[in-house]
């Protein structure tokens, strides 16, 4: 029990120490003494609530998953989500059908639904405006809603999000 506490309390810490240096775009004395207290502290609040099997981090497989997320959702998704509403903003003749539709989920763990969740919302045109548990669903708002069928609103909106949060989280 204790190796995996400090193994979790390791793995948060070095995570926001590394975060804190990407996004501070800095290795200056002062941001590597920054941001390794950051992440002392940090994982000395979080990281029992944080990471409840290390095992999972380490798999090198995850890993995998995650980059090949990571570069599809950034590169593509991203891409073509900011396109289609800068063209619905710049030329009024693309129509706008905006709607709140109800798509179901499959994933399990709660990281798995918060990445998928964020994953919608971070998307332009798309917003999750209510998680709900019990019956496994999401309401979005979609800004061109091609169809109100759950099903298909989902293969629209998240299919491939949620089959990549379930690989990396579930």
């Amino acid at each position: 029990m204790y190796l995996k506490s400090l193994t979790s309390f390791f793995l948060v810490a070095v995570f926001v120490f590394i975060m804190y240096i990407v996004y501070t775009g800095s290795i200056s004395t002062y941001d590597l003494v920054t941001g390794a207290l950051a992440g002392i502290v940090v994982a000395a609040l979080f990281s029992g609530i944080t990471i409840k099997n290390p095992a999972k981090v380490l798999n090198p497989i995850r890993w995998f998953y995650t980059t090949v997320y990571a570069v599809k959702y950034f590169f593509y998704y991203e891409t073509m989500a900011h396109v289609d509403v800068i063209k619905r903003i710049l030329h009024p003749k693309v129509p706008v059908m905006p709607a709140i539709v109800e798509a179901p989920y499959t994933a399990t763990s709660d990281y798995a639904i918060t990445a998928v969740a964020c994953s919608i919302t971070n998307t332009p045109g798309t917003v999750v405006v209510e998680v709900d548990e019990k019956r496994k669903v999401f309401y979005i708002h979609w800004i061109y809603a091609v169809t109100l069928e759950p099903m298909e609103a989902k293969k629209h909106i998240f299919e491939d999000f949620e089959k990549y949060a379930k690989k990396i989280f579930d």
